[in-house]
């Protein structure tokens, strides 16, 4: 597997992988984005997104996060290892630029990692 690459199997793709996340999550956020996740039993990272046209009104900005967050998530997928990531975003979201973004998304994958180590030996 690449570390540049975004493959299927590294999605959440099916309703019951989301519920697993939403059950019991380990949190990271800020007020404009909020990161759940959970272990997995896999050797890989699996991002799902919850982008909701709630909060993000326009499917541009809902469209521009979405692809700002996978891109952040492969440059990062090596250290999330074993973590099924479900990301949520607010109203501000959209307000961000992208380099505001991807240094927000940043800070979370820290507090992510930091936060889920535990679970992660275990």
């Amino acid at each position: 597997m690449s570390p540049g690459r975004f493959a299927r199997h590294q999605r959440l793709t099916r309703p019951s992988d989301f519920k697993q996340v939403f059950a019991h999550p380990c949190k990271s956020g800020n007020q404009h984005l909020t990161l759940l996740c959970r272990t997995n039993d896999k050797d890989y990272a699996r991002l799902g997104l919850a982008i909701a046209k709630r909060y993000i009104r326009t499917a541009v900005a809902r469209n521009r996060i979405k692809r700002i967050v996978r891109e952040s998530f492969r440059q990062r997928q090596t250290t999330l290892a074993g973590l099924d990531i479900v990301v949520l975003a607010k109203t501000s979201a959209a307000a961000l630029t992208k380099q505001e973004l991807f240094l927000v998304l940043e800070r979370l994958w820290q507090g992510l990692e930091k936060k889920c180590k535990d679970s992660l030996s275990v």
